[in-house]
Parts: C-alpha cells; sequence; structure tokens
C-alpha cells in the first residue's frame, strides 16, 4: 500500500495526514468463460458453446486464446500456447500451456494418445448395445466436412469408446471416450452410426430443442509437468438429461 501526504493550506506543518491507496484491483477473468484451475505451468477452462479455441480466417478476435492472452497481459503480462482444440458447437474442458516447454510436453502425451478426454453427448434414436466401440478412418470432404472413409489408404485412424448412460424416448445419452483425438471425429462417428448427436445439423440431425450441438466435453485429465495425473471435471448441462 502506498502513502499519500495531504498538506492542508499553508499552515499544514504538523498537520500531515496520511490516506493509504490502495492497489487496483486485478482484471476480471473473462466472463465468457469458467477458469478451472490456474497455476505456473497450466490454465484449465471451461468453454461455452459457440466460441472457437483459436483464430480460423473468419474469426480472430473472439477466441478463447484471445480472451486469455488479453486477460494475461491485463494482469502484468505471461504467455499461453494452445494445446488442444474444441470445436465451436461443443462446450467442456481446455488445457492451455503457458510456457513453449509445456505445451511441447503436453503434445507429446496428446499425440501418445496417454491423457483421458470423456465427453457427453445425447444422440437422436435408442442405442440397444450398453457399450462399443467406433473404429474409422476420417477424411476432410471439399466442404471441409470431416466423415469415415472405407480407403485404406486416405484418412487418419479414429478410436471412440462409448457406453450408454441413460436412454429417454427417442434420444440417448451416452459418454463417449477418445482413444485418438481427430477433428470432428465424434460427431462425424455418431452419425455414421445412425445416431447423430441431437442439434448438429451439419452431420443429418433433424431436431435442434437446445438450439446447440449436445457436446460437452467433461473430464480432461494428463500428467502435470511436475509429475503429478491430474483430472479435472465439468459437468454436463442440466438440459442434456431432461426427458
Amino acid at each position: 500500500m502506498n502513502d499519500v501526504i495531504v498538506r492542508r493550506g499553508d499552515t499544514a506543518v504538523g498537520s500531515e495526514d496520511r490516506v493509504g491507496l490502495a492497489a487496483p484491483p486485478p482484471p476480471a477473468f473473462p466472463a465468457t468463460l469458467r477458469l478451472v484451475h490456474e497455476d505456473r505451468a497450466i490454465l484449465v477452462v471451461d468453454k461455452p458453446v459457440g466460441l472457437l479455441t483459436i483464430a480460423t480466417e473468419s474469426e480472430r478476435e473472439r477466441t478463447v486464446y484471445r480472451l486469455l492472452r488479453d486477460w494475461l497481459e491485463a494482469r502484468g503480462g505471461g504467455r499461453v500456447f494452445v494445446v488442444h482444440r474444441l470445436d465451436r458447437e461443443t462446450s467442456g474442458l481446455l488445457v492451455f500451456a503457458r510456457s513453449f516447454a509445456v505445451k511441447h510436453m503436453l503434445l507429446q502425451q496428446f499425440q501418445a494418445r496417454t491423457p483421458e478426454r470423456v465427453y457427453v453427448a445425447r444422440v437422436e434414436g435408442i442405442v440397444h448395445a450398453p457399450a462399443g466401440t467406433l473404429s474409422s478412418r476420417l477424411v476432410e470432404d471439399r466442404s471441409l466436412r470431416v466423415r469415415p472413409t472405407r480407403d485404406r489408404r486416405r484418412g487418419k485412424e479414429a478410436i471412440s469408446h462409448y457406453r450408454v448412460l441413460e436412454r429417454y424416448r427417442d434420444t440417448t445419452l451416452l459418454e463417449i471416450q477418445l482413444h485418438s483425438g481427430r477433428r470432428g471425429q465424434i460427431r462425424a462417428q455418431l452419425a455414421a452410426l445412425g445416431h447423430p448427436i441431437v442439434g448438429d445439423r451439419e452431420y443429418g440431425s433433424r431436431h435442434d430443442p437446445l438450439r446447440r450441438v449436445c457436446l460437452h466435453a467433461t473430464r480432461l485429465g494428463f500428467d502435470h509437468p511436475d509429475g503429478r495425473r491430474v483430472r479435472f471435471e465439468s459437468s454436463a448441462p442440466s438440459s442434456f438429461k431432461r426427458p
């Protein structure tokens, strides 16, 4: 706290008052995000639906990366590095590195498929098998939409494991764990299974009661740079579970 001496006119000799000035409050965390965890190595945030992780040619300002970068700069400095992404249409957990060395370490884990990445999705139709594995090769078509291909010379391997959490009248709530992590993987594989995610019109959904794609990244676990295994959780929106 800084002291400021206030003198009352020319006769203030010997009658000084000291007024304490409090330090300015730290900048508020971006209201559109939820800060799940912060330390010197990483930031973990909960991303809302409708927000990009990082800039594209058509959107450079309103992204999770930009919001975090500006917040750190307002606090006096610090860098942030993207490790993985979520689609604009998907909500949930994201980890960011606070140094290039930490980014490299985390990327090695993602490439080795060791992080725990679990999602919750509400899909159209009744999934009868209590659990299963989705395995395919994914390619991007000319419109940049991700889709499975039977041509083993093309695309990238994608593996997801699912289990049924709840069945409703004409929809099913699933938990999906990624073995590999490809862009659009869950959305493309569930559509190919015949159960597109509710609200995902791009992949054939016929209903959009919540005006969003019902996909949420609910659990994220990995090895922290300090050697600990850490796990973070974010509950799926309660609206996903309404009958």
